[in-house]
């Protein structure tokens, strides 16, 4: 499996980090925190220049369903 390391913004969050990387989130937050050990640790967001390696999995997660929160 081919992984990436991304570096996080300021006060970023973990999905935000990871959908920048691979253009979307959805079940990934949870395969990153695992690959990653002590992440989760440093709270809801991020420090500024925290290196995570985010891994590029062969197959892609299945469309969630939309969710329209206003129309």
């Amino acid at each position: 499996m081919t992984s990436v390391r991304v570096t996080a913004l300021a006060d970023e969050p973990v999905d935000s980090l990871v959908w920048r990387a691979v253009g979307e989130s959805a079940g990934r937050v949870e395969a990153v925190l695992e690959a990653n050990p002590g992440l989760a640790e440093l709270g809801a967001t991020l420090p500024e220049g925290t290196v995570v390696d985010v891994a590029l999995p062969a197959t892609p997660i299945p469309d969630a369903p939309l969710v329209q929160l206003w129309s």
